[in-house]
C-alpha cells in the first residue's frame, strides 16, 4: 500500500493527506483475508492524515479500529521509502486516497516506475477516490497511457464541487482521466462504485474503498 507524503492542501493554507477511512477499510480487508501487508510512501515515516478525515462524522468502524491498533498506527508510522521498493515479490499494489496524491504522487517518479513495474508483471494495480491521480503519468511498455481505453472511476467533479475544492486541486480527476482515453464510470456523489478492467481496480470515493479491496482480492485469486 503506498501512501502520499503531501500534506499541504494547494494553496489554500490547509492541511490534506491521505483520507483515513481509504486506508483502514482496504488494510484490515487485507489482513483479515491472511495478506501481509508492507506500506511505503514517498518520503517514508509517517504519512500526513488529511485531518477532516479523523473528525467525528468520517468514522466508520475500521477508522475506530484503526485508532485504536497500536501495531498498526506503529506501521503507519515507519512506512517504506518508495526507493526501497520493487514490485519483485510483491502480489498487487494498492494506493489509499485523500488530497495528498494529487500533488505528490502523481508526478512521483519512483511511484509511477513502481506502478509500471507491477502492470507489466500482470499484476494487480488498485486505487481509490483521489489516488487514480497516481495513474495519470503511468504508461504502458508501448508508450501509452495506462488508462488509455480502458474502464476507470475516480473522484467526480461534481464530488469535488460538494468539497469546494475545484480550484483549490491541481486537476479534476474526472476531466484528466477522460483527456488520456479512459473510459471514465461514475453512479451518484459518494455512492460506493468499484471499476474492475483487467489488473486495473479503480473506484469513486471513501464509500468505495472496502469495495476496491474486495476486488482487488478477488483478482488475486485468478
Amino acid at each position: 500500500m503506498v501512501l502520499t507524503s503531501h500534506e499541504q492542501l494547494g494553496d489554500s493554507g490547509h492541511k490534506t493527506g491521505f483520507w483515513a477511512e481509504e486506508f483502514a477499510a482496504p488494510y484490515y480487508a487485507f489482513k483479515d483475508a491472511g495478506a501481509e501487508v508492507v506500506l511505503a510512501s514517498p518520503n517514508g515515516g509517517q504519512p500526513p492524515i488529511d485531518p477532516n478525515s479523523q473528525q467525528a462524522a468520517a468514522q466508520t468502524n475500521e477508522t475506530v479500529r484503526l485508532f485504536e491498533d497500536e501495531a498498526a498506527l506503529e506501521q503507519l508510522a515507519n512506512t517504506l521509502q518508495l526507493s526501497q521498493v520493487t514490485a519483485d515479490g510483491f502480489d498487487a499494489i494498492f494506493y489509499p486516497g485523500g488530497h495528498g496524491p494529487l500533488w505528490d504522487l502523481s508526478e512521483d517518479p519512483l511511484s509511477i516506475g513502481l506502478i509500471q513495474q507491477f502492470w507489466e508483471q500482470d499484476k494487480p494495480v488498485a486505487a481509490v477516490c483521489h489516488a487514480p491521480a497516481v495513474l495519470v503519468h503511468a504508461k504502458t511498455p508501448a508508450g501509452k497511457p495506462l488508462v488509455a481505453g480502458r474502464k476507470v472511476s475516480a473522484f467526480t467533479n461534481s464530488e469535488e464541487a460538494a468539497v469546494g475544492l475545484t480550484d483549490v486541486v491541481p486537476f479534476l480527476l474526472e476531466d484528466k482521466l477522460q483527456e488520456l482515453g479512459a473510459h471514465y464510470q461514475k453512479v451518484d456523489d459518494w455512492k460506493p462504485l468499484a471499476v474492475v478492467d483487467g489488473n486495473l481496480i479503480t473506484g469513486q470515493n471513501p464509500a468505495s474503498s472496502a469495495a476496491v479491496a474486495r476486488a482487488l482480492l478477488q483478482q488475486l485469486k485468478h
